[in-house]
């Protein structure tokens, strides 16, 4: 199969309740490529990225994966390509324990008993979580969630990951953990998110959606300096991007910085700028 190309042409979706979310989307990614999906509540995020492995299809336009145009009768196969992590994990871990749930998607594959346990072996190793095998999802922190439900995607094999709103939820530690475990994935990565910092450390592309509508699709940080963009947008620029005595490399004043409602402290770890 050609996996190199994730394509969306004139995509249009509107709801029962007459509500537009999608009107006329189209973007291409290329095989490796990272890019972000970014928005204001209510842009057209999720919708699109519900489109990207079939749990909608497109009402007008075409989406390509591949080789396949989907439809209802090619989901299957494109969901053996594209794996999608929800923003809520709970939404996808129902099993009695982390082991069940990373195998749930192998044993559904058909694969030997054998073959399932090296792929839930694999998907755990791969996000640092072979400790939790035993363990209940429902007892796990908010971190511990979203790595193994990223792990139970993994074990699926899938060549594109799809993820709504990554880091949301998480602690400063339990974030950082993600953009490192994300950033050494090889898979092609479509991410859509508010957290404008977690998009400069992982992709080099972002695509702007406002109103169902794609407003700019370009470099990362091209894109982030535009001021007037990210406000018609309703975006706001990335911390480290924003004046700052740390990352504009000025001195720290003497005396303590009063701080506005973005209040964050300097220890040189940008994850302290990252606000949900």
């Amino acid at each position: 199969m050609s996996h190199h190309i994730v394509e969306v042409q004139d995509l249009t979706h509107t709801y029962a309740d007459g509500t537009k979310a999608v009107k006329g989307i189209s973007f291409r990614i290329h095989h490796g490529e990272s890019v972000a999906v970014v928005g204001a509540n209510g842009a057209g995020k999720s919708t699109l990225l519900l489109h990207l492995n079939g749990f909608l299809t497109p009402q007008t336009g075409r989406i390509r994966i591949g080789d396949f145009y989907l439809t209802k009768d090619t989901v299957q196969e494109i969901r053996k390509t594209v794996g999608m992590i929800f923003q809520n994990p709970d939404d996808q871990l129902f099993m009695p324990t982390v082991y069940d749930d990373v195998a749930y998607g192998p044993v559904n594959l058909g694969l030997s008993p054998e073959q399932v346990d090296k792929r839930v072996q694999d998907a755990l190793i791969q996000t640092d979580a072979l400790h939790l095998s035993d363990r209940p999802p429902y007892k796990l922190s908010g971190g511990e969630k979203r790595t193994v439900a990223i792990a139970t995607v993994l074990a699926m094999n899938p060549e594109i990951l799809v993820m709504d709103e990554p880091s949301s939820n998480l602690d400063p530690k339990a974030r950082r953990t993600l953009i490192d475990l994300l950033s050494g994935f090889r898979h092609t990565k479509i991410i859509a998110t508010h957290d404008l910092d977690m998009v400069l450390d992982l992709c080099e592309r972002t695509i702007v959606i406002k109103d169902g509508k794609i407003t700019a699709d370009g470099p990362t940080l091209e894109l982030f300096q535009d001021v007037e963009l990210l406000a018609e947008s309703h975006l706001e620029k990335p911390f480290r991007l924003q004046a700052c005595p740390v990352c504009s490399g000025q001195k720290l004043p003497e005396k303590p910085v009063q701080m506005d409602d973005h209040a964050h402290t300097h220890d040189h770890d940008h994850d302290h700028h990252h606000h949900d």
